[in-house]
């Protein structure tokens, strides 16, 4: 008997073989006659899901979710997280499923040797600045990378015609920061769910960071340094010129509309989760 209209209840699609992530928000995920369903009480509408073929199903901010709804998924491997707005925030994380455990244990092979995490460190700094460094240590690399991400910010502040007096930061205070400081603050924070989504559908382990070390979740903050000239800064600084300019939105909002706007425009978890690939294979 088919317990569910869209295959036998113990079938499992390798995650490889799926559609990727689906974010939804301001709804109802349930079960229906054996199905996951959609429902938007407000449209009085359902919208029936292929969840079998989905990695994850990201709820954004005014969903729920049944507890039928949550053992399907389970039964079948789809992860279910609750995010903010186009995931700039995440809440949860997903449970262990039947996954390729084939990136862990070579992320952690390579993590093992000094030789080989210098080389994934090296193909990382090759992927920011479009050069392999000749050094044999990830002190000097640190070096090299501290150099040209501090030439960068004055670049691109020039660009967006702000003044840039350095990064500085203060955790005990964090809103005694000038306004560039601030906005880096909160694109970063909200580029970091981002990335663990993309962590977590590829079943890569968060302590294990190249550069990074002692954070537990060292290997996000290697990921996120990927995009710092390229998504985080710009971002944060386009952010701080519409504040200059008048804005009546708070710095905070317009930086988390500008990375949610990016991530759906660029497919930017899609993005990582290809780098993710290109640094481990």
């Amino acid at each position: 008997m088919l317990k569910g209209r869209l295959g036998l209840d113990e079938a499992r699609i390798p995650q490889k073989s799926r559609n990727g992530l689906l974010y939804v928000e301001r709804c109802r995920l349930t079960i229906d006659n054996g199905s996951l369903v959609l429902a938007f009480d407000d449209k009085g509408e359902e919208v029936e899901l292929p969840y079998q073929r989905l990695n994850a199903v990201l709820m954004g901010p005014g969903s729920s979710v049944t507890h039928d709804a949550m053992r399907h998924c389970s039964a079948h491997g789809t992860c279910v997280a609750f995010v903010g707005t186009g995931g700039t925030r995440i809440y949860t994380a997903p449970p262990v499923f039947d996954r390729d455990s084939t990136l862990a244990r070579q992320q952690a092979a390579w993590w093992a040797s000094e030789t080989t995490r210098i080389m994934v460190a090296k193909r990382m700094y090759a992927k920011r600045f479009g050069e392999t460094p000749r050094v044999t240590s990830l002190d000097s690399l640190r070096g090299m990378e501290a150099a040209r991400i501090k030439r960068s910010y004055e670049l691109i502040a020039a660009q967006a015609g702000i003044v840039w007096n350095g990064r500085r930061f203060d955790r005990a205070n964090p809103g005694a920061a000038d306004l560039p400081n601030q906005a880096i603050n909160h694109v970063v924070t909200a580029l970091e769910s981002c990335v663990a989504i993309a962590v977590q559908a590829t079943g890569t382990l968060p302590p294990l960071g190249f550069l990074h070390e002692d954070s537990a979740k060292s290997w996000i903050l290697d990921l996120c340094d990927l995009y710092r000239t390229t998504v985080t800064v710009p971002l944060a600084f386009g952010c701080v010129k519409r504040v200059e300019e008048g804005e009546a939105e708070s710095l905070d909002r317009l930086c988390r509309r500008a990375v949610s706007k990016h991530v759906r425009k660029n497919a930017f978890v899609d993005t990582v989760i290809d780098d993710i690939h290109a640094m481990l294979s």
